[in-house]
């Protein structure tokens, strides 16, 4: 059994798989995971993409790895629904009885649902609220609770959550609230040599729907959206450097420095005009 692990939620999606890789290619990660040091922890809601995924993962690392060195690596998969206390209460209980340490957190699991409020079934709110916003808060607890030495927490928020968003409301309220509660917890955790890193990035072009959204966008949508690479990269390089907060591409950025004085309610209505004739609903 590892010492420690890496725990990435959301693992079996196109940013999961990203940071993944991201890992891997780091010099030292790479050293801990294939000396048996260090084990991946993956969840995702499917145990049959899970399987698949740490059997991928295996066949890479092998393919680059002597024998023996490959068989050190230790990958634990373990389905969970994030909005799901019970679910949630099954993963802790498993990962507690492997006595691991939480040398890293990455939360990338999370539901860009996005149309008019009035169109939500209360299941389909609470679903949403839960993934976006309890599930990841109640991972980090436990990542806290469990913290290795220089521990690290990774949470994948949204530019969205900078302002409020017309027809994108429950999405850019939860995402919000994750920035905020990363932040509040950085500095509570600090004294601990833990650090926690909010990352705010815009749409990614990763399942047809997204992409067809950025293509309706035209050049913002094109201007704003970052690969899901580019995203990890950057993640991982602003947790080694102890950042707090990061909003990735330089166009997200500039857009978010352009419009601070900016009316609420103008850039509300700028918003309202735009996202009104966006509707996605992939879960």
């Amino acid at each position: 059994m590892a010492e420690n692990c890496i725990i990435i939620t959301g693992v079996t999606g196109y940013l999961g798989k990203a940071f993944i890789n991201e890992l891997i290619k780091n010099k030292a990660t790479k050293s801990e995971i294939v000396s048996g040091g260090t084990s991946l922890v993956f969840t995702g809601r499917s145990e049959e993409k899970l399987a698949a995924l740490k059997s991928e993962i295996k066949s890479e690392i092998k393919s680059e790895f002597k024998n023996e060195n490959e068989s050190r690596v230790e990958i634990f998969v373990k389905a969970m629904d994030l909005s799901s206390e019970k679910s949630r209460a099954e993963f802790f209980a498993a990962l507690s009885f492997r006595g691991e340490k939480v040398k890293m957190l990455i939360n990338v699991a999370g539901a860009d649902i996005q149309k008019p409020f009035e169109e939500y079934t209360q299941e389909k709110l609470l679903f949403q609220c839960r993934a976006n916003f309890e599930g990841a808060a109640a991972m980090s607890l436990y990542a806290v609770q469990n913290a290795a030495k220089n521990a690290k927490i990774i949470n994948i928020s949204s530019v969205s959550g900078i302002y409020p968003m017309p027809y994108f409301a429950v999405y850019s309220a939860t995402k919000g609230a994750l920035t905020s509660f990363s932040l509040s917890l950085s500095r509570e955790v600090k004294k601990r040599g833990i650090t926690v890193t909010a990352i705010l990035p815009g749409a990614m072009p990763t399942r047809e729907d997204i992409r067809k959204q950025i293509r309706g966008q035209k050049a913002w949508g094109k201007l704003a959206a970052e690969p899901p690479s580019v995203v990890a990269r950057k993640s991982l390089r602003a947790a080694e450097k102890g950042k707090r907060k990061v909003i990735v591409g330089v166009w997200n950025k500039l857009m978010n420095a352009a419009t601070k004085l900016l009316p609420l309610s103008l850039k509300m209505k700028f918003i309202e005009k735009r996202w009104s004739k966006i509707s996605k609903d992939a879960f």
